[in-house]
């Protein structure tokens, strides 16, 4: 019999099920670019305009955000336009977008397929990352404390407000216009009354220029109707890498659906009222301007881009929050919140001595870790109401039916059942995004015996949190059996080995043949072979409205007692999977995080009786 790695206990009064994940806890580290390979020499402060606890650098470094030609103010921060739109910058600052260039994993896996293919991918992957440090001028490679505050902040309001073409091109092909603060913003157009605050700027505290007094702000708004539409994701949400294969297909995907069709766009499943549904917007107010309400009836897009995704980032740097910036990158690396620094608790036991820590300059003082802590729980507190929001667009956009049962249970009799999956979203796969590694989305399904030992399982993890599938380390290691009767939805490469047969691969690259493995374009064009040579793509993911069938079988030799039993079931969803992160060298830290956050959703428990 296999190893089991999910305990469950009922629940009280429910009829559900609790589910105790028994993977272990990681040793805890933080995340540092500069341990990647490939990464530059750069001095170990940034810019005290970025970092104000730390010195600038003596001189700043050619071709950096600080070169000669690189004005950092013609490129104005989130921050400085939360001023008046408080309600959007705080959605934006738990988004997806706002972690584009954070994100340690990004940093992991770009810095990877850098070394994969000698450095030739250049700025592919930071241009829709860290587009507007990309257009300062800033190295692919450099680090997060060196980099300008608005580059840090990945898919910025200027990403898409700065963007005065209506470009249709994909992989990170449009620009940002270069402005100051006081330059005009583009826009919907719906409903904007900026000329009326404009025309009143002492009632309103504002200013267009440098002088005089009031808070900063654009100059009028300019009309970009391509905001609303579809089109305008393309840019990022559509890439193939230099050899041809997609690693974003939303556009692909999208375009052909029932969505499209109907006229649904991107925007009203992920910037609507309700999470992955097309059910329309809210209202707010477009600003708030010398603390009163701008247009408060008009229509609201919700800035957090509604979807599965979530941070593993250290809490302290992410999500955006205003008060961190009073400390720098590295210090709040430095911080180590699992061990309870800041803590009532912890402060209490450092002070009477109990527990001594030899702790690094910027949190010497107890006052300063105590309102770091503050900080630290705010931002958790963010990302677990966005989990709560990543929980309501998979259940919005999947339906379960079952569990269906084969004949009459009972002792010693085979129990066969099913279950119908189904995605309710018309507009893309479930999962969509990127293919290949990520993202991971499968069924766990257990059945209890009547003592409440948990007799047979599929969709269990090994002990890293991994599916028991090939990429199993411990199934690889002879530790725990294949599941052989899993049933997921990510999509996997195929490459073709030395002996001919295809191979499951979480990249396009061949390690079977090439002792130094590259990525490489391909000789023959794939839109002949619809695909480069040697390599294609598995897609497991449901299409739009598609549905599947997952089939189970419990031998019955397992079923040894008449009784009640019970027969819990749940959808799991991860951003990665942990053999991909440990491929591209990601931290133990890292590792924890995206497992204590992987998403349970459709539980349920349905008892079943089993005749003698």
């Amino acid at each position: 019999m296999h190893v089991v790695f999910l305990s469950q206990s009922a629940v009280a009064g429910s009829g559900g099920t609790a589910w105790t994940t028994t993977v272990q806890p990681s040793k805890v580290g933080v995340y540092d670019p500069a341990e990647d390979k490939g990464a530059a020499k750069k001095a170990d402060t940034p810019n005290a305009e970025n970092n104000p606890n730390d010195e600038a650098p003596a001189k700043a470094e050619a071709g950096g955000h600080n070169g000669l030609f690189n004005d950092e103010t013609l490129y104005p921060t989130a921050a400085q336009c939360g001023e008046c739109h408080k309600q959007i910058y705080e959605e934006w600052a738990s988004s997806n977008h706002a972690y584009a260039s954070i994100s340690p994993m990004f940093h992991k896996f770009e810095q990877k397929f850098q070394d994969l293919t000698q450095g030739t991918v250049g700025t592919f992957c930071v241009r829709c990352h860290q587009q507007v440090g990309t257009q300062l001028g800033e190295s692919r490679e450099t680090p997060l404390w060196e980099r300008a505050a608005v580059s840090r902040e990945g898919v910025t309001c200027i990403t898409c407000h700065r963007v005065k073409e209506q470009y249709g091109k994909v992989n990170g092909e449009r620009r940002v216009e270069p402005g100051t603060i006081h330059e005009p913003v583009y826009g919907s157009g719906e409903q904007s009354v900026i000329k009326d605050v404009l025309a009143d700027k002492d009632s309103y505290s504002v200013k267009t220029s440098t002088d005089g007094r009031g808070n900063d702000i654009h100059e009028g708004m300019v009309t970009n109707d391509q905001l609303t539409k579809s089109e305008f994701c393309v840019s990022c949400h559509q890439v193939a890498v230099n050899l041809g294969i997609k690693l974003e297909v939303v556009w692909d995907q999208y375009r052909d659906s029932p969505a499209r069709k109907a006229g649904v766009t991107c925007q009203d499943c992920h910037m609507g009222k309700v999470p992955g549904k097309p059910e329309g917007y809210a209202t707010a107010p477009s600003a708030v301007v010398g603390g009163k309400e701008i247009n408060p009836g008009r229509k609201h897009a919700n800035h957090r881009f509604i979807g599965p995704g979530y941070s593993v980032a250290h809490p302290g740097i992410f999500p955006h929050n205003t008060k961190a910036q009073a400390y720098g990158i590295k210090d709040w690396l430095a911080f180590d919140w699992r061990a309870g620094w800041g803590t009532a608790a912890f402060e209490d036991k450092v002070a009477s001595g109990k527990i001594k820590v030899d702790f690094p300059k910027a949190w010497a003082d107890a006052l300063d870790r105590e309102e770091a802590r503050e900080i630290i729980e705010e931002n958790i507190a963010r990302l677990d109401k966005r989990d709560t929001i990543r929980k309501q667009v998979m259940e919005n956009g999947m339906q379960i039916d079952g569990p269906n049962i084969e004949g009459d249970p009972g002792v010693g009799r085979d129990l066969a059942f099913s279950y119908r999956l189904k995605n309710l979203n018309s507009g893309h796969n479930l999962p969509s995004g990127s293919l290949g590694a990520q993202p991971q989305l499968w069924v766990n399904v257990a059945l209890v015996d009547p003592d409440g030992e948990n007799i047979w399982e599929s969709g269990y993890v090994d002990s890293n949190g991994d599916i028991a599938d090939m990429h199993s380390l411990d199934v690889a290691a002879g530790k725990i059996r294949t599941d052989q009767q899993l049933v997921h939805f990510q999509t996997k490469f195929l490459t073709t080995n030395v002996k001919g047969t295809d191979r499951e691969m979480y990249l396009p690259v061949n390690f079977d043949i090439d002792p130094l493995p590259h990525l490489r374009p391909p000789q023959i064009p794939t839109t002949v072979l619809n695909h480069p040579p040697l390599v294609r793509m598995e897609n497991r993911s449901l299409p739009p409205l598609g549905q599947a069938q997952a089939k189970y079988r419990v031998p019955g030799n397992l079923i040894t007692k008449p009784g009640k039993y019970r027969l819990a079931f749940r959808m799991r969803s991860r951003a990665e999977p942990i053999y991909f992160m440990r491929f591209v060298n990601s931290t133990r830290e890292m590792e924890q995080s995206m497992n204590e956050r992987m998403l349970d959703f459709h539980v349920s428990t349905v008892e079943i009786e089993v005749k003698g």
